[in-house]
Parts: structure tokens; C-alpha cells; sequence
């Protein structure tokens, strides 16, 4: 124990002492922030000019129209533009002079046929181009409600008219849920969101630490073959001890970037500005369930150190550095399999594919995951999944590190299954 403690400490120790891994770690954290923050700083900088538009309402041909859309916008109060009435006759060159002089910012025009039932509505700015989206959703809502008033002729009332220009409400339900107070289904909606959150990071970092991570095992492991360093060390230390001191390192490693990366999040959504944008979204941090926080990060451990045991054993066989990229190619691309799954699975988590994936160990710390967040899942089945996963962790282990021991020995070229297999034999463990 105490030559593995010093494996562990001397692993732990030579990474986070590397500038390379404080650069990586400090780069990503301004990039937390940097994306914590995005909408702050967009408001900040680019839309601290930004003012309501100022746009003629020309009421010939059409005045009793462009009275009543001047009563509706004044009822509506959008924020995008302010009127300026132009009763009376009124000519173009005026408009265009006072576009040109930049009195008006644009204008709206009412064409004289309204056969159809409304006439043709013509926004005119000094570019010629569309009004942006924000403007013209404010335009044609109130429009729209013009629109109503003219086509029912006063056969409406007020609030009449309201209902039918408000868009329908469409709702969700669980079926066999009870109706329970307000209360109650924001506290469900919220706790939702922020599991669906949880688990999207959570998704993301499964991926990001053990790829990292994983790498880093292998590079070590390596390095120390190519260097020679290896025939030296294993006459003071085991090849098991070295293997399993540099994974739990590594491990360690992996929880410290989560506790660094979590502490940027929490600094950064718990700034006055940042916390108003996300309450306005509705979402709840704290509402994260007990019991989706237990499990990922039990599947996350059982996951790491799945793939922790197969990066030590490809990295034990590779003899060159050069080669250990497409060495350790499979099991990079079983990580990425195991992401997307996870990742496009997120918004639809009771599809049959992702119900196969959560019983595959190589994917099933995603994929159960995302089941147990956001879907549907019973108990039987998350215990079945973990059983699984717990004993492909344990068998995997037990074979990476026969492979280990063997392969830590083997220079030259990489061995075939069958030499590897020999050489394992001759090994009892």
C-alpha cells in the first residue's frame, strides 16, 4: 500500500506540476465564463445603443385603420418602435426628406384598395430593407389585431377580440398524474429542466475527463516503455501497482478538473445578472433530484475506471509514441459512440436505442444516465445495468491487467492476439 500511495502521489503530482495541463484547465474555465455569460455581454456591447425607432404613420388613405393601430400600439406599448403621426394629406418628397434629415427611421403606408376586406401594408425605410425580427413581430401583432377589429366590424368586443388574436396554450401531462396546485407542476417543470441540465454536462464531461484522462494514461505508460524507464521501475515496483497507482491518479485527477469546473459554473451563474437571466427561464439549479446526482456519479466511476483499465492496457503494448494515437483509437471511438447516443438520445430518452445502450456496459454510463434524468426507467432495470457494468469493470480490469503485466515487457512491434495470448498465459494471475 505504501508503493502505491507513492504511485499515486508521484502521478497526481507530475500532471497538475505541468504548465501544459494549468494552461488547458484555465483556458477551458475562461471559456465557462466566457459562455456563462454570452448573453450579458451581447446586451452590453452590442445592444446599449439600441433605442425604439421612431416611424411615420401616414393615415391617408386609410384613417380610421391608422387610428385604430395607433390605439392598439399604444395599448401594446412595444418597447422597438414610437410613432409619429402624419394626418392629412402628406407627400412623398416630405417623407423622404424627413427619412433623409433621419426624423423617421421608416414609415408605414396604407394602400387605398381594401376590397379584399384590409388593405396592403408598406413599410418604407431609407435602406429598402425588411424590419428585423423583433420589430416585426411587434408590427404585425398589432396589425394582426387591426386586422380583427376591421374584418368583425364592431361586432366583438375588446376582450373577444384579444382571445382570438392570443396564440393557444398547448400543455403537457404524465397520464395518471393528479392535477395538483400551481405550486406543484412549476416545482415538477423545474426540477425537470434542471436535470436535463445535470445530465448535458454531465454527458459532456463523461467525455471531455475521459478522454483527457485516458490519454494520459497511455502517453505515461508509453513514454515510460519507449524511454526505457520501465525496466527500472518494475524492479522496485509491480507492473499492477503501477498500472492501477497511475489510473486512480488519473481518477483523482478527473474529479479535481469536475470540482474546479463546477466551482467556475456556480461563481458565474451566481452573479446578479446571470442569476435574473436564469430565473427568467425558469430554471432551478437546486431542484436537481437526490437520486439523478447519486447515479451519475456512481456510473460515472464505474464508467472511468472501465475505460481507464483499457487505455492502461493499449498503452502497455505500444512501444512507440507514434503510435499510440491509432493504438488507442478504438476505445476513443467507443467513448464517442457512447456520447452521441447519450447526446441525440437527450430529448427522446424511451427510444428502443437507447434502452439497448443502457445495458451495454461500453455505453450504458451515458445512456442510463440520460434514462434515469429525463425518461422513463425502473428500478429493476438500473440495478440490472449497474450489476452489468460492475462486473465488465472487474473483468475488464482483470484483463487489462494480465495484458499489462505482459505487455509493459514487449518492445518492438505491437504483438498479435496470438503472441499477446501466449505471453498472458505464462503469466498466472
Amino acid at each position: 500500500m505504501n508503493k502505491l500511495g507513492t504511485v499515486i502521489r508521484f502521478s497526481f503530482m507530475s500532471k497538475i506540476r505541468k504548465r501544459s495541463f494549468l494552461i488547458t484547465m484555465l483556458v477551458i474555465a475562461i471559456l465557462i465564463t466566457v459562455l456563462a455569460n454570452v448573453p450579458f455581454l451581447i446586451d452590453k456591447f452590442m445592444n446599449k445603443d439600441e433605442k425604439a425607432l421612431n416611424i411615420g404613420l401616414v393615415y391617408e388613405p386609410q384613417p380610421a385603420i391608422a387610428e385604430k393601430f395607433r390605439q392598439v400600439s399604444d395599448q401594446l406599448k412595444s418597447p422597438d418602435y414610437a410613432l409619429v403621426d402624419y394626418k392629412g394629406e402628406v407627400n412623398d418628397e416630405q417623407l423622404q426628406q424627413d427619412l433623409t434629415d433621419k426624423k423617421l427611421d421608416a414609415y408605414l403606408k396604407f394602400s387605398q384598395d381594401s376590397s379584399v376586406g384590409f388593405p396592403e401594408v408598406t413599410y418604407v425605410s431609407k435602406s429598402g430593407d425588411d424590419p428585423g425580427q423583433g420589430l416585426s413581430a411587434s408590427l404585425q401583432s398589432a396589425l394582426q389585431s387591426v386586422k380583427m377589429q376591421t374584418i368583425a366590424g364592431g361586432s366583438l368586443s375588446d376582450s373577444q377580440l384579444a382571445e382570438l388574436v392570443a396564440p393557444v396554450t398547448l400543455n403537457a401531462e404524465k397520464a395518471g398524474s393528479t392535477a395538483g396546485g400551481d405550486q406543484d407542476g412549476k416545482s415538477s417543470e423545474s426540477t425537470k429542466v434542471a436535470n436535463y441540465i445535470y445530465v448535458y454536462v454531465l454527458i459532456i464531461l463523461f467525455l471531455m475527463i475521459n478522454t483527457t484522462t485516458g490519454s494520459m494514461i497511455a502517453s505515461e505508460v508509453t513514454a515510460e516503455k519507449s524511454s526505457r524507464i520501465m525496466e527500472i521501475l518494475i524492479t522496485s515496483v509491480s507492473p499492477l501497482v503501477q498500472m492501477f497507482g497511475k489510473i486512480i491518479a488519473m481518477f483523482l485527477l478527473g474529479l479535481m478538473q469536475i470540482v474546479f469546473f463546477a466551482v467556475v459554473v456556480v461563481a458565474n451563474i451566481s452573479m446578479p445578472h446571470n442569476r435574473e437571466a436564469i430565473k427568467g427561464l425558469g430554471v432551478d439549479i437546486s431542484q436537481i433530484s437526490a437520486d439523478v446526482f447519486l447515479y451519475g456519479l456512481v456510473f460515472y466511476i464505474l464508467g472511468y475506471f472501465l475505460y481507464a483499465t483499457l487505455f492502461a492496457a493499449i498503452g502497455s503494448l505500444v512501444s512507440r509514441t507514434e503510435e499510440l494515437g491509432q493504438a488507442i483509437m478504438p476505445i476513443t471511438l467507443l467513448l464517442m459512440v457512447s456520447f452521441y447516443i447519450g447526446i441525440f438520445s437527450i430529448a427522446t430518452p424511451n427510444t428502443m436505442l437507447i434502452k439497448i445502450a443502457s445495458f451495454i456496459p461500453f455505453t450504458s454510463p451515458i445512456s442510463m444516465l440520460v434514462r434515469v434524468g429525463v425518461g422513463e426507467v425502473a428500478a429493476w432495470e438500473i440495478v440490472v445495468s449497474l450489476v452489468i457494468l460492475l462486473v465488465a469493470t472487474f473483468l475488464f480490469g482483470w484483463l487489462s491487467a494480465k495484458i499489462y503485466r505482459t505487455g509493459v515487457l514487449l518492445y518492438g512491434k505491437r504483438p498479435s492476439l496470438k503472441e499477446l495470448g501466449k505471453a498472458m498465459r505464462a503469466y498466472k494471475m
